[in-house]
């Protein structure tokens, strides 16, 4: 279900559009294909989409047209005149940049070359109308049908990659901690699938903005949309802290036993507020991040003092804390001052 508006919807809008064109085309004794060919391609993520490509593809098709026509008036329906008109097209709307209309002209002038016989000028208008049929029907198909509405699946991205990272944290650390040389293929795999989610996520976003420009149903859930995008700047700041984690070499991890188990145990209450946010305590993670804190000032500073002619001044230990410190921060930062911007709609209420 989390792919439907790529998958099963569009699916379901393009036979919609296919069969409505076609029932036009066929009333007004109008070839139905070229129509039926607009109205698949402008079938796009979102209504802006569908509109803004459509504004280009008209004018596209018309240069298609009437390179089709005039080819055919001068060579006939021979191989000439397909070459011809196909380049033609391309070259053309290349230099006026109407890419998004490239495909759908240069098939439009290849296809009426094969039926065109006659009439070259009315058949040169009725191209007009089937593109103007295709455009128009596909566009209300994709406003009115399924219309386009992202908000849902953003929130179950976002609460998947915040509960995917929580796992992986504590994953990470354990092996860190106790485990030393571990390959961390599982934890780097996880990533990985994190931060494709994360890109999904951007491009469900920037689609649900498009859709904001037009329509007032939408306008009026900007807020939701800041958030989300906060929300998402905050999970891809830990994607890059855990990625950094991920190439720290391991050497002899000299942290006690005790130690150990005091970032162990912060690190645990960090991932449970990652996978569910509604426990969480600013107080209390304050206070695991002061802990925190510390070693890292004490590592800093045997760092320092053993380290002083060393040209790699940074231990293994230094960086880890220094990371931990800072997926802390960011965490504790978003919480709370989130939460403060968005007190009805934070994230664990998505």
């Amino acid at each position: 279900m989390r792919s439907f508006h790529f998958n099963g919807s569009r699916i379901v809008k393009t036979g919609i559009a296919i069969f409505l064109t076609a029932i036009i085309c066929e009333w007004m004794n109008w070839p139905p294909v070229f129509a039926v060919i607009t109205a698949i391609v402008t079938i796009e993520p979102t209504v802006s989409d569908s509109i803004k490509k459509g504004i280009i593809r008209f004018p596209a098709s018309a240069i298609g047209s009437a390179f089709a026509v005039f080819f055919i008036t001068l060579f006939g329906n021979s191989p000439i005149t397909y070459t011809l008109a196909a380049v033609s097209t391309i070259l053309v709307c290349y230099k006026l940049k109407l890419h998004a209309g490239l495909l759908v002209a240069t098939l439009t002038a290849v296809a009426m070359v094969e039926v065109i016989h006659s009439n070259y000028l009315i058949a040169f208008f009725i191209r007009l109308g089937t593109t103007t049929t295709g455009l128009l029907v596909s566009t209300a198909v994709n406003l009115l049908v399924f219309p386009p509405d992202y908000r849902k699946d953003i929130a179950k991205n976002i609460q998947l990659v915040s509960e995917r990272t929580g796992t992986v944290l504590d994953r990470l650390f354990r092996t860190i901690l106790y485990e030393g040389h571990g390959e961390r293929t599982e934890e780097k795999a996880v990533i990985q699938q994190l931060t494709e989610v994360i890109r999904r996520t951007e491009t469900l976003i920037q689609f649900q903005r498009d859709e904001s420009t037009l329509f007032s149903w939408v306008r009026g859930n900007k807020k939701d949309l800041r958030l989300a995008e906060e929300q998402l700047l905050f999970l891809h700041n830990l994607e890059y802290h855990l990625t950094t984690l991920l190439h720290i070499p391991l050497q002899h991890i000299s942290w006690t036993t005790a130690e150990r188990d005091r970032i162990m145990h912060a690190v645990t209450e960090l991932a449970q507020n990652l996978k569910n946010s509604a426990g969480y305590n600013h107080d209390k993670q304050q206070q695991h991040l002061q802990t925190i804190t510390d070693l890292f000032w004490i590592d800093h500073e045997n760092a320092t003092k053993d380290n002083k002619a060393a040209s790699a001044p940074f231990s293994q230990e230094f960086m880890i804390l220094y990371e931990l410190a800072a997926i802390y921060h960011a965490v504790n930062q978003f919480y709370y001052h989130t939460a403060a911007k968005y007190p009805d709609n934070v994230l664990d209420k998505q």
